[in-house]
């Protein structure tokens, strides 16, 4: 292999666990990942995509049925993880749920699941695979927060309660861990081509019609998030702690308004 291509191989010799890994942001994270040289579980509960996923991506991945909110469950992915590749240096904490409903619509049990697989997902995860990277003294952990959890947004209550929680806790985790060599990080991504951002599969060009007010314009790919994971991920991070990175195109600046200085034709 040529200097240059090792080079390029941005997580070298790094095992990283990727929640919610089966398919949209967190599948587009595990191919890259992959490609820069990094051994990837991916976990979910989605078997099939992520046994189809972890196949495409050869000897360095494999799949483990995970659900985020089973603490013990989470021992035995660690323990998984360990046994097939090593102990894990990167941990991105992606998986996540999202509920349209207004707060007088929202039941308590609707409330309750998705505060448990967002935040005590997180939560757990943060907590058990940080445990273990505290003792090698190392790691980075990426908590997938949203635009939603630095801003609000009608009809997302329980959804914006948890990303919200997740940017807090983040901070904390960062301030706990930090000086033992693991750095905690957010990222907030805004609107995405997802099984989530766009569940019926509308043509692109329908969707960035809702994005007018956004400035770049137009929906975020997964792999867009990925690259902003990938560089949590390696050491060029080395510096970052308890930071927030929106990737939304522009979103939480404000609002674009169409016929103002210094929209397209004005």
């Amino acid at each position: 292999m040529a200097a240059e291509e090792v080079a390029m191989k941005r997580l070298q010799g790094k095992v990283a666990i990727i929640t919610g890994g089966a398919r949209g942001m967190g599948a587009a994270t595990a191919r890259l990942f992959v490609e820069h040289g990094a051994c990837v579980v991916i976990a979910d509960v989605l078997d099939a995509e992520g046994e189809r996923l972890a196949a495409e991506l050869g000897q360095a991945a494999r799949f483990v049925h995970h659900d985020v909110t089973d603490e013990a469950g989470w021992q035995r992915l660690l323990a998984q993880t360990a046994q097939a590749f090593a102990p894990v240096d990167v941990l991105v904490n992606n998986a996540g749920v999202l509920l349209f409903k207004t707060i007088a619509d929202t039941s308590k049990a609707e409330f309750e699941r998705i505060l448990a697989v967002n935040l005590v997902g997180c939560f757990f995860g943060t907590k058990l695979a940080g445990a273990q990277m505290v003792a090698r003294g190392r790691g980075s952990i990426i908590n997938v927060s949203s635009v939603d959890g630095m801003k609000g947004a009608n009809g997302l209550g329980a959804y914006s309660a948890s990303k919200w929680a997740v940017r807090g806790f983040t901070k904390v985790a960062a301030m706990e861990f930090g000086h033992k060599g693991v750095r905690v990080n957010s990222v907030h991504p805004g609107g995405i081509d997802t099984a989530m951002g766009n569940p019926y599969a509308e043509p692109k060009a329908e969707v960035n019609k809702r994005y007018t007010m956004v400035p770049l314009q137009r929906v975020g790919e997964p792999l867009e998030v990925a690259y902003v994971n990938l560089f949590l991920a390696s050491d060029e991070s080395s510096y970052l702690c308890g930071a927030e990175i929106a990737v939304d195109g522009g979103m939480l600046t404000g609002q674009y308004y169409a016929g103002f200085p210094g929209a397209p034709g004005v």
